[in-house]
């Protein structure tokens, strides 16, 4: 399920943004990046994350813009003399050209730079902290305006093919005329002929019980009913309405196989579309 929350932490030297990000998963994945500062405290943070959030692939990032003069990032004045020194002596004695933009080229040289992590502050750690929570919130509460919308779309689904079973009512008892008829027709071709009636009758109820579709329709039924009452019994019922799902599928399938009518095959498909869009957001549900 994806959500997105986002705090910034004002504090007197610097600006400290807590970002949270959510996609889907299977399981719970945490992804930190976390300033250097605050390093000490991911153990901390992957805890938290991993009671307050079920599932999902979770990017947590906390950066530092520096406010004024002071910032943590320096250059080495004592590194970039001796590179200065060096490069110098080098060029002398194998007769090359100094560099025409000294800085630029000793900026690229390593450990110029070097950024002073410091000891980190409690004061300040509590405002950080007060920010990752907030986020943290932000990004349930994401979470949950989309759980409810996936709630309303899985009911409205559900509700579609449910109008569509009782579509199959009339045709129903259009296709079991039709039959009647041509049996009866096929009956009469062989009225002269002997035959074992026992036979015929058992070879009757083999065919009639193979063309009747009330207890695929009556099953249909029930799953409907059973995916609403799971979607309502609270979170982390994903899985199970996979589950459901899957038997709706089958017996919307078998509904299709055993209609031996065009109207309701149509009628079929429709709710096969309502279906596979169930199932493609049922990758969203926790």
């Amino acid at each position: 399920m994806t959500g997105f929350g986002k705090i910034v932490a004002e504090l007197p030297n610097k600006k400290v943004t807590v970002e949270l990000k959510s996609l889907n998963s299977k399981q719970l994945d945490l992804n930190l990046r976390i300033h250097p500062l605050y390093r000490e405290k991911e153990m901390q943070l992957r805890n938290e994350l991993m009671q307050n959030i079920e599932r999902g692939k979770i990017d947590l990032t906390v950066t530092i813009d520096c406010i004024g003069r002071d910032t943590s990032v320096q250059i080495n004045q004592p590194v970039l003399e001796n590179y200065l020194s060096q490069v110098k002596e080098v060029a002398e004695r194998m007769h090359l050209n100094e560099p025409s933009d000294w800085f630029l080229t000793l900026l690229r040289l390593p450990e110029i730079v070097k950024t002073d992590v410091g000891e980190l502050d409690e004061t300040e750690w509590e405002a950080v902290h007060t920010a990752f929570v907030n986020a943290m919130g932000m990004l349930n509460d994401f979470r949950v305006q989309e759980g409810e919308m996936l709630e309303r779309f899985f009911a409205e689904k559900i509700g579609n093919i449910s109008q569509l079973l009782k579509e199959v009512d009339p045709y129903e008892e259009e296709r079991i005329e039709k039959i009647r008829v041509r049996i009866s027709d096929s009956l009469n071709k062989f009225a002269e002929i002997e035959y074992d009636k026992t036979r015929f009758e058992q070879e009757m109820m083999y065919y009639i019980d193979k063309l009747d579709i009330n207890e695929e329709k009556s099953r249909l039924d029930n799953h409907l009913k059973y995916f609403i009452d799971t979607m309502e019994n609270g979170h982390g019922q994903g899985k199970k309405l996979g589950f459901i799902a899957q038997e709706i599928g089958r017996e919307i399938n078998t509904l299709g196989s055993k209609s031996n009518h065009l109207e309701i095959q149509k009628i079929v498909v429709r709710m096969k579309d309502e279906l596979e869009q169930i199932k493609e957001q049922l990758l969203n549900v926790l």
